[in-house]
């Protein structure tokens, strides 16, 4: 089973997160907080294997409480639970430790969505040993992202496939290739096969947009959790 702290300075949301949880087979909530220095507190007193964290919080930032975890020593994993949409703030996550980004509102099964694929990622990585090589590795984060990886296209990798799908999530609305190729730290033209490989697999939308001159720039939107 694992363990769960919902920490949400709204009562009635973090109660509905706590409920949501509690509804996943495999997870228990065991314990919800409102602030920053609470969580902290918490964790120091009981363990637990995952934080669903508001990076809004009353008290101080939510990503300073991610990484005053790492500080402690704590083992926890950290899901981002906000409605910040900001690319700074995205990237300001991705370097604090956070392994998942959930964007506010968001449903029952998109909650269920992201802490599947991370007790998926727990499974794979969750013995204390030595993985067997870079496939491994590779699986591992394939489960934590909700992406199939088994048979990437020649000349495509892991890695950038997994950071063009957490630019891709982080525009919930759409984007450019060339937009998202700058958050995911690649060119436009590799954002676009990346892109590409998605729509074919149903997991991201095409659309043109219109306004400017000559032909339409295409945005592309992450439909996986739909």
């Amino acid at each position: 089973m694992i363990s769960v702290l919902v920490v949400e300075d709204d009562p009635l949301v973090g109660e509905a997160h706590e409920a949501y949880v509690n509804r996943i087979d495999g997870f228990a909530v065991a314990g919800r907080v409102r602030t920053g220095q609470a969580a902290l507190r918490f964790v120091e007193r009981t363990p637990v294997d995952l934080v669903l964290l508001d990076l809004r919080l009353p008290d101080m930032d939510g990503l300073q409480v991610a990484r005053a975890l790492r500080t402690a020593g704590s083992n926890a994993d950290v899901i981002a639970v906000t409605s910040a949409r900001e690319l700074k703030v995205v990237r300001a996550a991705v370097s604090s430790g956070v392994v998942q980004y959930l964007l506010k509102p968001f449903t029952f099964a998109a909650m269920r969505e992201k802490l599947e694929h991370y007790a998926k990622f727990r499974t794979s990585l969750g013995h204390d040993r030595e993985v067997s090589g870079q496939a491994e590795i590779d699986r591992a984060f394939s489960a934590l992202r909700g992406v199939d990886r088994a048979a990437l296209p020649k000349g495509m990798s892991d890695e950038t496939l997994a950071a063009v799908v957490s630019a891709l999530r982080a525009a919930p609305e759409g984007a450019p290739a060339g937009t998202i190729g700058e958050s995911a730290g690649v060119s436009r033209v590799t954002a676009r096969r990346y892109l590409e490989y998605l729509v074919d697999k149903g997991m991201a939308e095409r659309r043109p947009l219109y306004g400017g001159v000559g032909r339409p720039e295409m945005t592309y939107r992450w439909i996986g959790e739909a």
